[in-house]
């Protein structure tokens, strides 16, 4: 296989397809450049999702890496992703922060975009806090309103687990019942009750993208049982699961869509209305890690 070294010699990810990157080699590598720079051993990592960088301002950052900066790291191409690994502190937890994610849209495998998950956990991390963007189906629910997810469905056509097996970064076969930590979403909705925050409850779907749907696709995907619908998340989520991570999700609902009543969307207005909501998630967050043992 032909690679192509990067300008800091590492190799590039772009080209790095399959179950190359999850290797115990490979997640040495890229932990050992985090910690050449950082002794911080994190309790929670975070991923933060479109338009949701800004909650590492609320964060005291000890150190930032550049994503390029760290072996098998790809690069983020998307609006409003930094491009940045922060480690640091955040109500009172030590936290490691991805400012910006991967998708399988950009075109990278779910491999490519789930190995910072086992960077993190390599790194010690035991909780992964993930947030993003998403459409809303439910029809008594509002642009703005945060959803702590309790579900989710796969729709990517892909799952990162595909391909050979490592038996060192979790089981074979992960049970996926419980997938966010009710006790979690728990400390979630009693912080949202204390600070007034409007918290809604409910399922995420993962499609591939990059278009937004079409009102018969809204349809489908609502029949299903989706109330909300996204372009991430769910392969993080699973490979978290895989190495024993406690997770809590959270989506802020960017757009509605509402197939007969469906309004045209736009990176603007979905950026717009996330900076709008970011406060709300940033004290939510914060409020569950401080509540946490």
């Amino acid at each position: 296989m032909t690679v192509g070294i990067g300008e800091r010699g590492y190799v590039n990810a772009v080209l790095v397809r399959g179950s190359e990157l999850h290797t115990p080699t490979a997640i040495a590598d890229a932990v050992a450049a985090v910690r050449a720079r950082s002794a911080l051993v994190p309790q929670v990592a975070i991923i933060l999702g479109t338009g949701l960088g800004g909650l590492a301002a609320a964060m005291t950052v000890d150190c930032s890496i550049d994503y390029d900066a760290i072996p098998g790291f790809p690069l983020s191409t998307v609006e409003s992703h930094h491009g940045r690994l922060l480690l640091g502190t955040l109500g009172g937890k030590r936290v490691v922060a991805m400012q910006g994610r991967f998708h399988h849209y950009e075109g990278y495998s779910l491999q490519q975009v789930t190995f910072p998950v086992r960077v993190m956990r390599a790194l010690e991390a035991t909780t992964l806090v993930v947030s993003n963007a998403c459409g809303g189906m439910h029809p008594l629910w509002a642009a703005g309103d945060l959803m702590l997810i309790a579900d989710h469905i796969n729709l990517l056509g892909d799952n990162p687990l595909i391909g050979p097996h490592e038996a060192s970064l979790g089981p074979r076969f992960p049970d996926m019942s419980a997938a966010y930590a009710p006790s979690l979403r728990e400390l979630a909705r009693a912080v949202a009750n204390e600070q007034r925050i409007t918290l809604r409850e409910g399922v995420y779907v993962a499609v591939s993208g990059p278009n937004l749907e079409t009102r018969a696709e809204y349809r489908m995907l609502r029949s299903m049982g989706a109330d909300v619908v996204g372009m991430s998340t769910v392969p993080e989520v699973i490979v978290a699961v895989q190495g024993g991570m406690q997770v809590l999700g959270c989506s802020i609902i960017t757009d509605m869509c509402l197939p007969d009543a469906l309004e045209e969307a736009s990176l603007t207005k979905i950026l717009a209305v996330a900076a709008k909501a970011e406060p709300n998630l940033t004290a939510l967050v914060r409020g569950v890690l401080e509540r946490m043992p």
